[in-house]
């Protein structure tokens, strides 16, 4: 039995165990552990039997010979509470809870909680609730409340917040090469993020499979995909909760406490974990980043043996921005001197033609792609059946490029409900990944080109700002005086954001003096404090062209909102985006960037990155919001400052690292991206 110095190892590598509960449930499991093998005391524990399966039966934990590593607690709900209570007086180091800690009628505090405090007193680790248990297949440890299959040992953790989940993964692919697989359920002491810390600890892990509804322990969480970077380990995981009605769901469904997506989004693009949408792309992306060859630079090659699929394929690719390998002269004469008339030597190549000799043309074509230097990784699609001859002999081309090149290969299929089980499994075991169905399979590839991309990303670290500057505004923030736009807009120039000129005006006067100093046209504002969204309430009036018209809508605004205005240059020309600064109650300060004006609640299109974020991932992410293209410039117009807009992103990630916990809310809506640098226009600033 592997064991390691973690304080899950009681959990997870006992080294005797105590069952209590049901006969039924506790011979099942005693069962499982003598056909693995297990070598240690193994005590049930059940009061109205005086032995099950010709093992001695004790009445309670308490009367157990010795303290066990683990308690499994297959209990009613009812009972949990005081099995647990027993479990901790005998001394227990970890326990094992299935059922769902959810009793009628409970308690103010709710039996999880209590659970969950008296189990942190003595810091034991628990399994659960509403848990199946864990599949510690490279100990040779099952415990689970529903059979679950037997597997050798490999190299992928798995870990499900839900149980169903867990089911479908262990007990129905063995193309997972699984070491370690976990029901987290609700996590009443242990989280996925240590289960993670644990994996990470194995020298056999080389990926981390993740199903998740929520995550408990956000810092934890950070800390293990850093340690998964340390360590070249890929984190691939599903976030369920992603709507407010999946969100509302998770709540009820396992006591998680959904965050807001785009934060999720924004932490795990920052550390690098591969998001998926689906249970299928979830399994194909395990698969493809278990390969154990590095992605290098380059694109896509893919070699078909039919013309329709590949046009599939190729539209598919275009939707989901995979992109094919622009292959070179060399390899263009290769394949034309390979090739049966009629068939384009090209990437994505149809090699079947005419059938002859098509397994000797299937591989020296795409050993032709996968050799060409703008090829990072190859995949041969073929909908694969194990009952006839062809199947085989086209994985055995695929087989034989394989082990002829250091690039990642894979096999995938198009319809995932091909006869296949076991030569997929074989070929996957001997090193040739199989990923079924269309899409799954090109996702994974494109998670393999991201996380090749984020391994190698500038390693830049945003500039603070002088300490007295933030020094002095953490200061201002604190005395709970109100913001108007003035003062926003002096905190954003402290930070290095571009401004406009403007002045506070408080009579007639002063704003006419301001606009001949600035030269018309201007802008006027409403400067009233406590007024936060000026536009709501007519608060702003543009593109004043003369003394008269100045006056007019001085008049106007100091009558209905009151005397203080905001006088500033008109800007005109450029594309408009909004900024913002919000905290996240589980990984705090974030940063805001999207479509700005009238199109931040037309599109939606934002996205959020942790503070402070550096210029790479800023780009990153501008690049992938639908408004990119206008900066780009349209109609012929010329293209705008991009890096502009960046910087900008960039010093606000700053400005709310910095100042975050005394903010409650900060809008720069817009950002005025020109030729020539960008300018906020517009600032909210609310205190905490």
């Amino acid at each position: 039995m592997k064991r390691i110095d973690h304080w899950l190892t009681p959990l997870l590598t006992p080294r005797s165990v105590a069952l209590a509960g049901a006969s039924r449930t506790v011979s099942a499991i005693m069962t499982t552990l003598n056909e693995l093998g297990f070598d240690g005391p193994i005590y049930p524990v059940n009061p109205r039997r005086e032995e099950i399966d010709g093992v001695a039966c004790h009445p309670s934990l308490t009367d157990l010979p010795e303290p066990v590593d683990l308690a499994v607690l297959a209990v009613a709900d009812e009972r949990i509470e005081e099995q647990l209570g027993l479990a901790i007086k005998s001394g227990a180091r970890a326990a094992s809870i299935f059922a769902s800690c959810v009793i009628d009628e409970d308690a103010e505090k709710p039996l999880a909680e209590r659970l969950a405090a008296m189990a942190r007193e003595v810091n034991l680790p628990i399994s659960g609730g509403n848990s199946m248990g864990f599949c510690n297949y490279e100990a040779g440890i099952r415990i689970n409340s529903y059979p679950f299959s037997d597997r050798d040992p490999g190299s992928m953790t798995f870990l499900s917040q839900s149980g169903s989940v867990f089911g479908a993964f262990t007990n129905n692919n063995p193309r997972l090469d699984l070491n370690l697989a976990v029901s987290c359920g609700r996590e009443l002491t242990v989280s996925a993020a240590d289960y993670m810390d644990y994996a990470l600890e194995l020298e056999s892990t080389k990926v981390i499979g993740l199903f998740l509804e929520t995550i408990r322990d956000p810092q934890g969480f950070i800390a293990a995909l850093e340690k998964s970077e340390r360590r070249g380990v890929p984190v691939v995981a599903v976030k369920a909760g992603r709507t407010e009605k999946a969100a509302k769901m998770a709540v009820s469904h396992s006591g998680a406490l959904a965050g807001d997506d785009m934060a999720h989004d924004a932490v795990f693009r920052r550390y690098g974990l591969l998001r998926v949408d689906t249970l299928d792309e979830l399994a194909a992306s395990m698969l493809m980043m278990n390969v154990g060859r590095p992605t290098g630079p380059g694109d896509l090659a893919t070699i078909h043996e039919s013309g329709g699929e590949r046009e599939l394929i190729v539209d598919l690719a275009d939707d989901l921005g995979v992109p094919f390998a622009q292959i070179n002269e060399q390899t263009v004469a290769r394949l034309a001197e390979r090739l049966d008339f009629g068939l384009a030597p090209e990437n994505p190549c149809d090699a079947f033609g005419t059938g002859h000799d098509f397994d000797g043309m299937l591989r020296d074509c795409f050993q032709a792609l996968v050799d060409d230097p703008q090829t990072a990784l190859g995949v041969f699609f073929l909908d694969i059946n194990q009952d006839n001859w062809y199947s085989p002999a086209c994985a055995a081309a695929c087989m034989a490029v394989r082990n002829n090149t250091k690039k990642p290969i894979a096999l995938a299929t198009n319809y995932s409900a091909v006869n296949h089980h076991d030569i997929a499994a074989q070929l996957t075991a001997e090193g040739l990944p199989v990923l079924d169905g269309t899409v799954a399979a090109l996702k994974a590839v494109r998670h393999a080109f991201h996380l090749r991309d984020w391994r190698e990303r500038p390693r830049d670290v945003p500039a603070p700002v002088d300490a007295a500057v933030k020094e002095r505004w953490r200061g201002r923030l604190v005395t709970g005086e109100a913001f108007d736009e003035a003062d926003g807009m002096a905190l954003l120039a402290d930070y290095g954001i571009g401004v406009p000129q403007s002045r506070v005006a408080t009579t007639k006067h002063e704003a006419e003096e301001a606009a001949n100093t600035f030269g018309f046209p201007v802008v006027m504002k409403t400067a009233m404090p406590e007024i936060h969204h000026k536009s709501d309430v007519g608060g702003v009036v543009l593109d004043i062209t003369d003394v008269i018209a100045l006056r007019a809508a001085y008049d106007d605004l100091a009558e209905r909102l009151g005397p203080r205005v905001l006088v500033e240059p008109m800007v005109t020309g450029g594309v408009e985006l909004v900024l913002g600064v919000t905290i996240d109650p589980q990984f705090g300060p974030m940063v805001l960037v999207g479509a700005g004006g009238v199109l931040v609640e037309v599109m939606g299109d934002v996205a959020a990155l942790v503070a402070p974020a550096p210029a790479w991932e800023v780009r990153r992410v501008i690049d992938s919001l639908a408004v990119r293209k206008l900066l780009n410039g349209v109609r012929g117009g010329p293209p705008l400052d991009a890096e502009a807009a960046v910087e900008a992103v960039v010093r606000l990630s700053v400005l709310a690292a910095d100042l975050g916990d005394r903010l409650r809310e900060l809008d720069v809506n817009p950002l005025l991206v020109r030729e020539k640098g960008a300018v906020a226009l517009d600032a909210l600033v609310v205190c905490a």
